[in-house]
């Protein structure tokens, strides 16, 4: 079950519970005196190695953004296919 965070704005007081994520958040302190904010926390994953940022290409020694370069063309007339023999049945 997840573990949220919650802040008290009248009393100030932090404090977690865990809860379904089917339930609905808290509203009310446990002082009793103020409303209670569910406070956002960073997410528990790390990326570690290559490959997970825009600059991490693999097996590419080129800068990012680097357009490929254009081959020239030697002959714009498509290459001629060889034509086969036949031989007649007799």
């Amino acid at each position: 079950m997840p573990i949220y965070v919650y802040e008290c704005d009248t009393c100030g007081d932090v404090y977690e519970v865990e809860q379904r994520i089917v339930e609905d958040a808290l509203t009310e302190c446990r002082c009793g005196k103020g409303k209670i904010k569910r406070v956002m926390q960073p997410i528990g994953v790390s990326f570690k190695g290559s490959g997970f940022y825009v600059n991490d290409v693999a097996g590419s020694s080129k800068p990012v953004g680097s357009a490929p370069k254009a081959e020239p063309v030697a002959d714009s007339k498509p290459a001629e296919k060889p034509k086969a023999k036949s031989k007649k049945a007799e």
